[in-house]
């Protein structure tokens, strides 16, 4: 088993260019790479989709930003593929202003579609949004009486992902919230670039404990930011 390569911040941002499709794993900012949306926004990277659970969290009246947030603020995406903007009144504010397309997806819809371009899949059907504005554009097939929505998967050119451990393999363990979008992503981006928290030797970690195996991971980046 291999040694993955262990860059700087700077190094792993340099990864992603202008106009490509990024994954980021979390939820509200918990379990998000912090290090990484550092870096890139130094990289001042523009046109980039940005497919996540959300867009974490920016208050327009007290200035907090979280998160993925940074580079919701820093005007980097062009499309953001999310479930909830809720809590980020700048991704509100730039959608309504129609500088930047916002995409809202159903967040179990938007996990199967990741979860399918991992896998390889074509697609699925799911009720979810019939006869909502997420039935706009798509395709209704009927099965056993029934309708469904086709959704098709979803892959990205890099994800950038959040673990506690990884060994040096680029085996990684997740910790909490960040066991959601993380694992699945690890799978349906071209390059994935996992930061952690701890790195560990090989052989360290508990193979029952593995939850992405190394096979995914391409790059691994220290954690130097656990929140921000």
């Amino acid at each position: 088993m291999f040694n993955k390569p262990i860059l700087s911040p700077a190094d792993a941002a340099s990864k992603i260019r202008d106009g490509q499709v990024l994954m980021s794993g979390g939820f509200m900012g918990c379990g998000a790479p912090h290090t990484l949306i550092q870096a890139l926004r130094a990289r001042n990277l523009r046109d980039l989709t940005l497919i996540s659970t959300d867009t974490a969290m920016h208050d327009l009246r007290t200035g907090r930003v979280t998160g993925i947030g940074h580079l919701v603020r820093d005007r980097v995406f062009r499309r953001i593929i999310a479930s909830h903007i809720g809590l980020n009144q700048e991704t509100q504010r730039q959608m309504n202003a129609g500088e930047t397309v916002v995409d809202l997806v159903p967040q179990g819809t938007l996990a199967e579609r990741i979860r399918a371009g991992g896998a390889g899949l074509g697609g699925f059907l799911t009720p979810t949004g019939l006869g909502t504005e997420v039935a706009e554009g798509k395709q209704v097939i009927t099965v056993e009486g029934r309708d469904y929505l086709l959704e098709l998967p979803l892959r990205a050119d890099v994800a950038i992902i959040k673990a506690k451990v990884g060994d040096r393999a680029g085996n990684l363990a997740y910790a909490g919230t960040a066991r959601n979008f993380n694992p699945m992503m690890a799978t349906a981006a071209d390059l994935v670039i996992a930061e952690v928290e701890e790195l560990v030797d090989i052989g360290a970690l508990d193979p029952n404990f593995v939850h992405t195996p190394s096979i995914f991971v391409d790059f691994l980046v220290r954690a130097e930011r656990l929140e921000m």
